[in-house]
């Protein structure tokens, strides 16, 4: 085999596992506009009005596709009078859907 060939060869195979690395691998921005999209999506999902989410999203692996999120905001119903609420969200990175559910902390 050939100095040229072995060198070609070479860098194809160095190409090859850099980019099957760099296949799985997310970025941070890629991370934060998947959260930003969870968070967007559960805000709408909440029915709530001046949503925030709160803390940070339970991200579940790909085996379960959920993105869990806390969301608060105001009730938007008139006889609610501006009283604040939580939602639990459970956003799904596959069909890229939220459900929310009223949420109430456990008492102490």
């Amino acid at each position: 085999m050939t100095t040229l060939r072995k060198c070609v060869l070479g860098l194809v195979a160095a190409g090859l596992t850099t980019t099957g690395a760099m296949a799985g691998a997310s970025t941070t921005k890629q991370w934060e506009a998947a959260t930003a999209q969870a968070q967007a999506a559960c805000g709408k999902a909440s029915g709530l009005r001046d949503v925030k989410a709160v803390g940070e999203p339970a991200i579940f692996d790909d085996t379960s596709p959920l993105t869990a999120v806390l969301i608060k905001g105001v009730y938007p119903q008139a006889h609610m009078k501006g009283q604040a609420g939580t939602m639990l969200c459970l956003y799904d990175r596959k069909t890229r859907r939220a459900r929310a559910v009223e949420w109430a902390p456990p008492a102490p």
